[in-house]
Order: C-alpha cells, then sequence, then structure tokens
C-alpha cells in the first residue's frame, strides 16, 4: 500500500467533484467550445457573449484551469483575465457528457433520503455502480494525451460517487472502530442490508474491503481513507451550491445566499461543514502545539489573560488549546491563581451551538459569543459588557478565517499597486479586481491592530495556488477543490506570498522561528503564522 497514491486518490476524487458540474454548466452554454474556437479571449468578452455573472464565471474558468483543462493567464497591470484552450481542451470537452451521468446522483446525495439511506435511492446508487463497473462505456484511447485526459476524467467521476458516500457514512458511525477493527456484515449497519450490502460490494470494488460469505472486513486502504473521511467533508458539504450552478453562472446568485425558514443556510450543508473542517484541521491544531507551550512557559506577567478563537467551529481548537495549557505549560499549575479565560466566537449560530455542546461535555468552561471576524471593535464592546474581558489582554487566534471575512468595499478604491495574485474572487456573482482583494485585506488586518499590540495574533490560513502550478500537481494539492468552493461562496484566498506581503504593508511581523507552511514546498496552501504588530 503506498500512501502516496491514496492521498494523490482522495485529491482527484475532490477535484472531480467541483468539476463536474461546472464542465457541465459551461458545456451546456457551448463557453468551452467558444473558447477552443478562439485562439485566446478575455473574460469579458466571453461574459458579455454569454450573459453571465462574471464573478463566478471566473471561478468557473479558473477551476478548470487548475485542472489542465484550459489556460488562464491574468494581466495584472491591466487587470485582464485571459482564457485559451489547452493541449486537452478538445478530448476533455469530447468527455463531459460522462459528467452528465454523475449530476443526478450529485444533486440526489444531498436530498433526505440519501442521508438516511433509504431504500428509495438504492437504484440511483446501483445504476451508477453498474455505469462505473463498465467505465460508463468509455474504451480508452490508445493516443497517449487522450488516455490521459480519460484516466483523469475516470477519476474525477469514481470521486463523484465515492465522496458523498464516504461523507455520510463517516458522520453516521460506519468508521467507527467496531466496525474497522473487526468483521461485520450489512444487517449491523443498516436496517435494510440486503440494500446497503451493494454499497460495501461497491467499496469493495474499489479496494476498501474484503468480503467473504455476506462479510466484510476493511482493508490497509479502506481504513486509510475511513481515518480521513472528513477529507472529504467540507467540499462535499457544498454540494447544495454545486447543485445550482446555472443560478451561480447565469441567474440571480443571490438566491443561494438567502436563509431558509428553518434559519439553515441553502448554498452549504453547515453541520456537514463543521464535522469536516474540524477533522481536515485537527492536524493542523497539533501544529500549534508548540507556539501555545512556549508563549504560556513564560512569566506570568508576560502571559495573555486567556485565548479568544475567532471562528470556533465545532470548538475543538479551544479544546486542544485547554488540554495543552493544561498539561505542559507553567500556566498549567497556575490556574487555580491565574485563571485562563477562554473565548470562542463565531459568526455562524450553528458553529456556537455545537462549540458549547461539545466543550460542556468536555467540562471545559469558556465563554462562547457570536462575532464577526470584519468587525473587531463590536466584539471587543460585547466581550467587555458582557463578560468584563478586554479583547487586547487574549491571545487571538483564528483558524481558516481571515479569508471567510465579508466583503467590504475598501476605502481606497484606487490603490497604487499591481496585485501579483493569479485568484479568482467574486462577491454575489459581480467580479471583484485582485488588486481590491488585496487593498481589502490590507484594510481588514488594519482594524485588528489594536487589539493584537499586545499579545500577538496566531494564524492558521488557507491559501490558492497559481492554476498553472496545480494543473502541473494533479493529485498533490486540493487547491482546485479549495478554490471552486472558496470562490462560489465569496471567500477570498491569496497565494502565501500574497498574503505576507500584505501583512508587512499592514505592520505585522512574523516570527521566523514560528512559521510554517504545509506541505514545505512550492505547493504550500497552508501556513501558520505568529504575528505582531
Amino acid at each position: 500500500m503506498d500512501k502516496r497514491d491514496l492521498r494523490s486518490t482522495i485529491f482527484k476524487h475532490l477535484d472531480g467533484i467541483v468539476t463536474a458540474p461546472i464542465a457541465v454548466a459551461l458545456h451546456k452554454k457551448n463557453i468551452l467550445q467558444f473558447i477552443l474556437d478562439h485562439e485566446t479571449v478575455t473574460l469579458q468578452e466571453i461574459s458579455e457573449h454569454f450573459p453571465s455573472n462574471e464573478g463566478y464565471l471566473n471561478v468557473a474558468l479558473r477551476t478548470l484551469a487548475s485542472q489542465g483543462f484550459l489556460n488562464y493567464e491574468v494581466e495584472h497591470a491591466k487587470d485582464i483575465v485571459r482564457v485559451s484552450a489547452s493541449e486537452k481542451t478538445r478530448f476533455f470537452i469530447e468527455l463531459i457528457p460522462m459528467y452528465e451521468k454523475v449530476i443526478p446522483f450529485l444533486h440526489h446525495s444531498i436530498s433526505a433520503d440519501f442521508q438516511n439511506f433509504d431504500s428509495s435511492c438504492f437504484e440511483t446508487h446501483l445504476h451508477l455502480f453498474g455505469e462505473y463497473n463498465n467505465n460508463f462505456g468509455l474504451t480508452l484511447s490508445e493516443e497517449p494525451l487522450h488516455n490521459d485526459v480519460e484516466r483523469q476524467v475516470l477519476k474525477h467521476l469514481e470521486g463523484c460517487i465515492a465522496g458523498p458516500l464516504i461523507v455520510q457514512l463517516g458522520m453516521k458511525g460506519m468508521f467507527h472502530k467496531y466496525f474497522m477493527e473487526s468483521s461485520f456484515q450489512a444487517g449491523e449497519f443498516h436496517r435494510d442490508p440486503d440494500h446497503f450490502e451493494k454499497i460495501l460490494d461497491f467499496l469493495t470494488h474499489l479496494g476498501w474491503f474484503t468480503k467473504s460469505n455476506s462479510t466484510f472486513k476493511f482493508t490497509e486502504a479502506g481504513l486509510y481513507f475511513a481515518r480521513r473521511a472528513t477529507s472529504y467533508g467540507v467540499t462535499v458539504s457544498y454540494l447544495p451550491m454545486f447543485r445550482r450552478m446555472d443560478d451561480l453562472l447565469f441567474r440571480n446568485p443571490e438566491k443561494l445566499r438567502s436563509i431558509s425558514e428553518n434559519e439553515d443556510e441553502i448554498h452549504v450543508d453547515r453541520k456537514m461543514n463543521v464535522w469536516g473542517s474540524g477533522g481536515a484541521h485537527a492536524a493542523y491544531f497539533k501544529m500549534v502545539t508548540d507556539f501555545i507551550i512556549s508563549i504560556f512557559n513564560q512569566p506570568i506577567y508576560l502571559q495573555p489573560k486567556g485565548i479568544l478563537d475567532m471562528g470556533c467551529g465545532n470548538g475543538a481548537f479551544i479544546q486542544h488549546i485547554f488540554e495543552t495549557i493544561e498539561r505542559h505549560t507553567l500556566r498549567g499549575k497556575m490556574l487555580e491563581d491565574y485563571p485562563l479565560f477562554l473565548v470562542g466566537a463565531d459568526y455562524n449560530q450553528a458553529a456556537l451551538n455545537v462549540t458549547r455542546a461539545n466543550l460542556i461535555s468536555n467540562d471545559i468552561w469558556a465563554k462562547v459569543i457570536w462575532g464577526d471576524i470584519g468587525n473587531p471593535d463590536q466584539l471587543a464592546k460585547d466581550l467587555n459588557q458582557s463578560y468584563d474581558i478586554d479583547l487586547s489582554d487574549l491571545l487571538n487566534i483564528r483558524t481558516f478565517l481571515d479569508h471567510n471575512r465579508i466583503w467590504k468595499e475598501p476605502q481606497n478604491k484606487n490603490p497604487k499597486r499591481i496585485s501579483s495574485s493569479t485568484g479568482a474572487f467574486a462577491f454575489r456573482g459581480k467580479r471583484i479586481s485582485n488588486t481590491l482583494v488585496e487593498e481589502n485585506l490590507k484594510e481588514h488586518l488594519s482594524l485588528w491592530l489594536p487589539y493584537i499590540k499586545k499579545n500577538g495574533l496566531l494564524v492558521i490560513e488557507l491559501h490558492t495556488l497559481d492554476p498553472e502550478i496545480t494543473s502541473q500537481h494533479l493529485g498533490e494539492t486540493a487547491a482546485t477543490a479549495y478554490d471552486a468552493t472558496h470562490g462560489f461562496s465569496d471567500q477570498y484566498i491569496v497565494e502565501v506570498e500574497v498574503f505576507q506581503k500584505i501583512c508587512a504593508e499592514v505592520g505585522l511581523t512574523a516570527d521566523e522561528n514560528l512559521f510554517k507552511k504545509f506541505p514545505d514546498s512550492e505547493l504550500a496552501t497552508v501556513t501558520i503564522n505568529m504575528l505582531k504588530a
């Protein structure tokens, strides 16, 4: 078992989940053929020829470029996006009808029937399993480049089927150690064992299980995927948004940002998102242990009075921080005399509810409060009035959050800068120039300066990659999925170098001894920064 190959499969599966709905939507409008027929064309020209929401169209085209299906270039000085056909484009267009076969499954996989694995959904499963086992009717070409594109698309299709299944099984307890450590039968997990066994047969076909007389046992490969089920969670949680790709690209995208009658978000399954992000981010949480130990091993008069986790998600990070301080630091031995103020803040009420429940169940006392990362002044006021806590007395921490700030037009609308980012950015369908995104990030970080001068700002942040780099390293990064889910949901991930540049402009200095990036190469999409003013 080669773990690199298994990790590569996860990345390629995520690529497929976001690529399929984009490819089908653009293909139906003949946009990809239009690009193929022209030597090069600008984003504006495409948007004018095919009336569309230019911001989300930009995200869609850049996503396909990250897979090598298009060439994508930002002319920074003039803020012009140019798109052209790549060597893969013609072959890719021929294969898009195969993606159409999985779209109904992706739509169905966010329904209540699928989530409960009711028998009414099994017919959809079985039909698609049959298509998969037959290579979707495809006979592989002997021409090398064509064959390469065919295998890429087939792996995408596999991801579209396997990804939602993995997430639902993971959230429902299928990957509990009871099943992972012993043999089991379908009836031990599902009330309809005959139908559920067919799902397990499909996963057996993928190499997850061995089967003998209707008894299943995890393989090493199956255990690898099961332990990383949360890696699929965030991407799959956005399927409600990808289901409405036509609205995003060509109709009124505002519909996806409204709230349903029961106050649930329409564009994302937030419970699933919190589950996925909590699990996927756990590895990075452990990486900050050295940061926390160093800070809370200082003389007591130099230590923060507590910690604010802005964007607390499911509370897992707060729990990890508390346990680290309690067990491994000087402060942990002095909590009776110097109590530790723990504060979890989030913009989303569902996340606050999960955080509160998880912390209570783990006997951790913390304040949980609504907060907007884009309005630290209001948060500081609320903390002071409700709990008599001074925000500047806390070590401010956030994980994967600054890019998720609500868009605000920069006060400086004509900054004297030429952006160096290759990102595709939008707000409610309208394209935002890369220059304004950088200026917005600068103003956003500046708002926090009064509150981080004393104790600093610990940031785990997500980043994008140049689509040309991503396309040259397929199976080595989840950048394509990150860019699509974040781009269509109005989030603003920039490259590592761009983030560092803006921090420096604000006057924030990163501790070089504590800086980390993952992976430690040009493919870095995550950084840990200890910033001080």
